[in-house]
């Protein structure tokens, strides 16, 4: 099995431009963040956890990103079989967006970077704030 998951690998870095600062052998990390990686597809999926969402409450719960950006990170994340996309044949037409089985496992990824983000956001404005009161 991981013959195989490697073997992919090298055939997704085949397709990418060389970059001397990845990993010269397949490197899951490295390949999981071609997958995932970018400014906004973490931030898509993080707010896909807790269930399927349209697409203008997507939209307005991720500040700063637009429309057009969302949609190509929505696609991205679709041809990537990380995102279902189920059209609603009803008038006026929804499009609604969901994880797949495959996403559901970044689930306590999601959740680690989460709470790894909020350690260090509070760590550095304690030590902003530390710095602007000696000043």
């Amino acid at each position: 099995m991981n013959e195989q998951i490697f073997d992919n690998m090298k055939l997704h870095k085949a397709s990418e431009p060389a970059d001397e600062n990845i990993c010269d052998s397949p490197c899951p990390v490295s390949f999981a963040m071609s997958i995932i990686g970018g400014k906004w597809k973490c931030v898509v999926l993080f707010h896909l956890v807790d269930g399927p969402k349209r697409f203008g409450v997507l939209r307005r719960s991720i500040p700063g990103i637009t429309q057009r950006m969302l949609t190509l990170t929505l696609r991205e994340l679709e041809a990537d079989d990380l995102v279902n996309r189920k059209v609603f044949e009803v008038v006026p037409p929804h499009v609604e967006y969901s994880l797949t089985t495959l996403a559901d496992e970044l689930q306590p990824v999601m959740e680690s970077l989460a709470q790894w983000g909020e350690h260090y956001y509070k760590t550095r404005v304690e030590k902003d704030d530390m710095a602007l009161a000696s000043a």
